[in-house]
């Protein structure tokens, strides 16, 4: 409501900037050998301007509501304007009436190559495939959106993943790895198929119910908010019985691992134990960390 009440408002000043993201983005290419480093800051550059500047939604944000975001490219080869690369994308949201912006979705890609000339303009058209580069980051602007929306309101987001889908499958005519299941299965293609089957569905419900009735609630009531934040993970825990190690669990996690133990581990007392017994079985992987809880 206060972003569409923002909207009017700027509508009615004739203010007609609209960006959603505020991301920052780094390019590393320390792996590279070259006398031309011009070309990375140049990259760098345009993938800042391309994120920050482009509408993805057509909805006014201030400067204050713009989505926290970064993405991280390590450059692993150059030639003949080829890139080799991995992306890390990462996003946060703050919480209502506290400082504190905690992580939503943390996801790193080790399948991103694309061609780059300098100076090219970066222009997207969700209904043409014109460049890996391109639709790579047109599909995490809009994850990210739809990461966001979903911890506002339940299936808040379902707009944005369903651009980023269409985006997946224009992209696969480009021929390039990761936007098709045969590029196995934790990819870009997954990714966006598995948060719009209904198969997992208490991911997107886990993470409302994570968000906006647990954590923006913390200054409330905090043993409640606590107590709903565990909930959520037994809401999540729905995924395991049908798909054990799920992609999109793993997913969860690498955002929200750290989060949950500094949470179980602090405020009031609360029966963590039952808890702390799913987090091991759903996500053994961060067994280290939940053996770390203390209340």
């Amino acid at each position: 409501m206060k972003k569409i009440i923002s909207f009017l408002f700027l509508l009615c000043i004739g203010w007609t900037q609209a960006q959603q993201l505020n991301c920052t983005v780094q390019v590393n290419s320390d792996k590279i050998a070259s006398t031309n480093n011009q070309i990375f800051k140049n990259l760098e550059k345009s993938i800042s301007e391309f994120v920050n500047k482009t509408d993805w939604t057509g909805e006014e944000f201030k400067q204050n509501e713009k989505i926290n975001c970064s993405m991280v490219i390590i450059l692993n080869s150059y030639d003949s304007n080829q890139f080799s690369a991995t992306l890390q994308v990462e996003s946060s949201r703050p919480i209502f009436d506290s400082s504190y912006s905690s992580p939503v979705f943390n996801y790193n890609d080790k399948d991103f190559s694309f061609r780059y000339v300098e100076f090219e303009n970066l222009i997207f058209n969700p209904a043409t495939f014109d460049s890996n580069l391109v639709s790579v980051l047109a599909f995490y602007s809009y994850m990210i959106l739809g990461f966001d929306a979903d911890t506002y309101s339940l299936n808040g987001g379902k707009q944005w993943f369903d651009t980023a889908q269409q985006i997946m499958t224009v992209a696969q005519q480009g021929g390039y790895k990761g936007w098709s299941q045969a590029d196995g299965n934790q990819n870009r293609y997954f990714l966006i198929s598995d948060l719009l089957s209904g198969t997992f569905d208490a991911y997107r419900e886990a993470m409302y119910q994570y968000h906006r009735e647990g954590l923006d609630t913390m200054t409330k009531d905090v043993k409640t908010a606590k107590e709903t934040i565990m909930a959520s993970i037994g809401t999540l825990s729905a995924i395991y019985k049908v798909r054990p190690n799920a992609f999109l669990t793993r997913v969860f996690f690498d955002a929200k691992a750290d989060e949950i133990v500094s949470i179980l581990s602090g405020g009031p007392k609360v029966t963590i134990a039952p808890t702390i017994e799913t987090l091991n079985r759903i996500s053994p992987l961060n067994s280290s960390k939940w053996g770390s809880i203390r209340l």
